[in-house]
């Protein structure tokens, strides 16, 4: 095992806390709980601690710090994540934070190359599948079953009675998941009328 250098260590440890920078700046700017700084930190915390245990110069150490750095984040994440009513929050963030810490462990170990691949796979996967989430979120979904007008069911016309009044235009039922399980969310939740 060779010397840990200070060139290299100032090297590793600016690539994990840039990894981690890059992630927060995308949070930040979505006004999300763990932003910039935040993200930063977490994986400049999780880059010293194995390169701390890579300059002690003991060969299992870094793997061995590495997993204690998964159980510790873990702890962090359980402190970002919220129950509101019936729903939870947090999970993404949470989620963020760990990936945040896995990235600075790569760039520990000396696997930049790889720590920059994990940073534009968490990009991507923050920026790419937001929209494909919520296309899947609004997709009307059609119960056969259900016999209420609920969402994606198209109404039935009324004939026109013998007066001759206009019959109701025939529609679809817009669906949205997401917002018809926040509203079943919110009013199961609370007694109608109570302010959150």
């Amino acid at each position: 095992m060779t010397a840990l250098t200070t060139v290299d260590f100032a090297l590793r440890l600016t690539v994990g806390v840039g990894c981690g920078a890059l992630i927060g700046v995308e949070r930040q700017w979505r006004a999300r709980t763990a932003g910039l700084r935040t993200n930063a930190l977490v994986a400049a915390g999780a880059t010293l601690f194995v390169l701390y245990s890579e300059a002690v110069g003991d060969e299992t150490s870094p793997t061995r710090v590495a997993s204690y750095v998964v159980s510790g984040i873990g702890f962090l994440g359980a402190g970002v994540i919220m129950r509101d009513g019936a729903s939870v929050r947090g999970l993404n963030t949470a989620a963020t934070l760990w990936c945040s810490a896995a990235l600075g462990v790569l760039a520990a170990s000396g696997r930049l190359d790889l720590a920059l691949l994990g940073t534009v796979t968490v990009l991507g996967v923050h920026l790419l599948l937001r929209p494909a989430a919520r296309l899947i979120d609004r997709a009307p979904q059609h119960d056969p079953e259900a016999s209420d007008g609920s969402c994606g069911e198209t109404s039935r016309a009324d004939e026109p009675d013998a007066g001759g009044a206009p019959a109701r235009v025939r529609a679809t039922v817009p669906c949205d998941r997401a917002a018809a399980h926040r509203a079943g969310a919110r009013s199961s939740a609370r007694p109608p009328g109570t302010r959150p």
